[in-house]
């Protein structure tokens, strides 16, 4: 067992509507208990399988603004929480993190908007943690790696789809990030569809596929066989798919 700042949840099904959109997810549906291990946990799947309702639902249930931010950020641009994150039971660890955030692509730009409104320093002092600039002067990638190097350690950080606005080579920056974070105390658990990031050593990798909630190797998930399928069949893989 890690020293994890969430070591496990379950989801309790007497506090779900019969008639919830909830109870077609089977992967979550069919979850009984979900055990933190590792320092690094990666949740993968096509879309609409349920891993970014349950990392949402984590989320909340942890203590975070749904929309995103630190534990300090209240606000709401919209109302669409899942009824799921009341139903979530949550065991802690008995350390508490030093530094949080839950980061979700989608909503990012509100997010970074609102950090211009809590800021409390100097505009030089504040946007120093960023790289000297204002994340809304930066470029889609460069204000995402920004914010997510201005992470600190021994901390919890949940993050749905960090690699959405990251190059290639930008993901391996935060590959590097991430794994020397989670090395030195931090706490990840990360939906994802980059093959890159899913393969940091140590990590604990579950995926939604298949309608079930189960443990994976990095070779078998879906992100990285479609993509070792075109690298290596480039030539053959092309021809199929724009065949009349």
């Amino acid at each position: 067992m890690s020293g994890s700042y969430i070591q496990s949840i379950r989801v309790d099904w007497d506090e779900i509507d019969g008639d919830s959109y909830l109870n077609n997810i089977s992967a979550i549906k069919e979850m009984n208990k979900l055990d933190f291990n590792k320092n690094i946990t990666f949740f993968v799947g096509e879309n609409g399988t349920g891993k970014s309702t349950l990392i949402e639902a984590i989320a909340v249930a942890y203590g975070f603004n749904p929309e995103g931010g630190t534990m300090n950020y209240r606000f709401s641009t919209f109302d669409d929480v899942s009824e799921l994150s009341s139903a979530i039971r949550m065991v802690k660890g008995y350390k508490r993190p030093k530094s949080n955030y839950f980061f979700r692509a989608e909503s990012f730009f509100n997010v970074a908007s609102k950090a211009e409104d809590y800021r409390d320093q100097p505009k030089e002092i504040y946007y120093a943690r960023y790289g000297g600039k204002s994340l809304h002067e930066q470029s889609h990638g460069e204000s995402f790696l920004a914010y997510f190097q201005s992470f600190e350690k021994e901390g919890i950080y949940i993050m749905d789809e960090p690699e959405a606005a990251l190059s290639p080579q930008r993901q391996l920056t935060l590959f590097i990030q991430i794994a020397k974070m989670a090395k030195n105390g931090s706490q990840f658990i990360i939906a994802t569809h980059s093959p890159i990031l899913l393969g940091i050593p140590g990590a604990d990798i579950f995926s939604f596929d298949q309608g079930e909630l189960h443990k994976s190797e990095l070779e078998e998930t879906e992100s990285y066989q479609v993509m070792e399928m075109f690298i290596n069949n480039r030539d053959m893989l092309v021809n199929q798919l724009l065949q009349d």
